[in-house]
Order: structure tokens, then sequence, then C-alpha cells
């Protein structure tokens, strides 16, 4: 391959295993012009994605992904995993880019697995609790919206942390105790390297994206009351 060749999801995939092999200063430096025409490349491959979600979703009509893009560069402050790197390329997406306190949709690009998820991240004790009475109080709604059948087969179940037993002010009975432990309200679907083999890759991504929509608005109404 030639320097003026177009990068591709193998060429991506390539360097992103190299790096989880090579995890060091040393090796990203030699290979720093890699990492900088495959991400020039990515952020174009997520725009067109934006672009095709923005179809569904309106207020991401004049996001840019450049805005979306996370650093590859780790936090490794508190962590006892002290690579410095991110074995994957990943994004925020919202109207606000990267920086996001509401519901929003995050895509995420490994050399060996990939995921796209939606919902709301780690709310803050206020807010969280504000989500869990709006779901409480509107319970068949939220039902409907997120167990649909679409829902059900690419989004199972919910991600993140869960409490052990009820959370303050609701008995540990509460009918609907599955919902109320949740720590934060989001749905994950993992997808194969294959996936992306696909020259409409964004337009499927796009698709599953859409099934949340509904979901997000519920919660995003639910934060604005």
């Amino acid at each position: 391959m030639t320097d003026s060749a177009t990068p591709n999801m193998q060429e991506l995939y390539t360097f992103l295993g190299e790096l989880a092999q090579n995890n060091n200063r040393v090796w990203f430096a030699q290979n720093k012009e890699r990492y900088d025409r495959l991400r020039a490349w990515w952020i174009g491959q997520l725009q067109i994605l934006i672009d095709k979600m923005a179809l569904f979703d309106h207020s991401l009509a004049h996001v840019q992904a450049k805005d979306c893009l996370y650093r590859i560069y780790r936090d490794t402050r508190f962590s006892p995993d002290k690579t410095p790197y991110k074995t994957y390329f990943s994004a925020l997406i919202s109207p606000t880019g990267r920086h996001c306190d509401r519901a929003c949709y995050y895509f995420h690009q490994g050399a060996t697995e990939s995921a796209i998820y939606s919902g709301v991240w780690c709310p803050e004790p206020k807010m969280l609790r504000k989500l869990r009475k709006a779901i409480v109080d509107n319970i068949d709604e939220f039902r409907q919206i997120t167990q649909t059948p679409d829902i059900e087969r690419h989004f199972p179940g919910w991600y993140g942390p869960k409490l052990k037993t009820a959370p303050k002010g609701y008995d540990r009975n509460h009918p609907d105790i599955d919902l109320l432990r949740l720590t934060e309200f989001g749905k994950e679907c993992r997808l194969t390297p294959d996936f992306f083999d696909s020259p409409d890759w964004q337009s499927r991504t796009a698709q599953l994206y859409s099934l949340l929509k509904p979901m997000n608005d519920f919660l995003n109404y639910s934060i604005d009351e």
C-alpha cells in the first residue's frame, strides 16, 4: 500500500491489533504517521454515520465528527493499568459533541469487537433520582418504548452496574425493582468486525441507533422537566 492509498477497515484493525501488542510510547511514536492517517480517515467515516443519524434525529444535523471523537490517550492517573493508549477508536455523538450529560449515542470500534450504545451514562445522583421517578410514574410507556421486539433482539437487557438492593425511598419488592436498581439507563449492541465489511455499514448502524431514539427522547424529556 502506498502512502496515498485510502485507508480501510482492515488497515484500522491491523493498526489497533499491533497497538494492543505494543502499547507503549516508543512504538506509538514510530507509528504516529499511521495513526494520524487512520484518525483522519475514521473521522470521515464517522461523519457519514452522523449525517445518516441526523435523518432520524434532527438535533444532530450540524454536528461535526471531529467534535465527537475521543482521544486515544488513556487517563492512567487512577488506574492500575498504566498502558498509555486505548486500543480502539471511539466517539460520543450528541448535539454538543463528546461533552454531554444527557441521553446520547456512543460508538466504539476495536480490532476484535465493536459496540454501539445509547442512553444516559453515569448520571449525577439528582438526575438519577429524577429519571427513576419519571420511569416509575410512566412505567407502561417506558416498558413499551424499551421492550420492542427489535430492541430485545439487538439490545438485550440493560448495560451498566446495578445496585444490590433497592435505592433509597423504594421498597425492595417494588414491581419495577429491575429498573430501579439500575444506576444508569442505557442499552448496548456488540458488533463483530465483519459487520463493517458491508459498504453500507453506516446506514445499518444508524438504523440500529434509531431503534433507541424514543428511549433517548423519554429520558431527555424527563431530565428537562
